[in-house]
């Protein structure tokens, strides 16, 4: 059974959902699969577009969510998002890691040091090669 997208729903979740992950989350077409456009529709378009937190709030309270469940990959994801979006920077994405270790414990923790250090270091990388870019482009 397919589901009945609500197209402005959905656009306005596709938007936020481009903002939140600065296209390290690429957002899936529309009507790619049912997932992908709940998710677009509800999670993007009706909760992160709410007013009351903005997106860095929104992030960190996501982050504390994946340190409690489990997760280093969305973890990354979440690293890089916010360190590209501007959300935060290399101490503060670390910071929040010490923060949330003695509430989900060291061994969850422990799975997400690794993740942390290469988002950050894809990050870094990816402004080295924009800085390359932009000397190019003036030279």
């Amino acid at each position: 059974m397919s589901h009945q997208v609500d197209q402005e729903k959905w656009d306005r979740g596709a938007a936020k959902l481009d903002d939140v992950y600065q296209g390290v989350v690429p957002v899936v077409p529309q009507g790619f699969m049912d997932f992908a456009d709940i998710m677009t529709e509800d999670c993007f378009g009706a909760v992160w577009t709410r007013d009351a937190l903005d997106v860095r709030d929104r992030r960190l309270v996501v982050m504390g969510v994946i340190a409690a469940i489990g997760g280093p990959a969305t973890w990354k994801i979440q690293c890089l998002s916010g360190l590209k979006r501007g959300d935060f920077d290399e101490h503060e994405v670390r910071e929040v890691l010490i923060q949330a270790t003695p509430y989900v414990g060291y061994p969850r923790a422990a799975e997400f040091v690794g993740v942390t250090e290469e988002a950050i270091a894809e990050y870094k990388a990816d402004l080295a090669a924009e800085k390359n870019e932009k000397k190019g482009d003036d030279a």
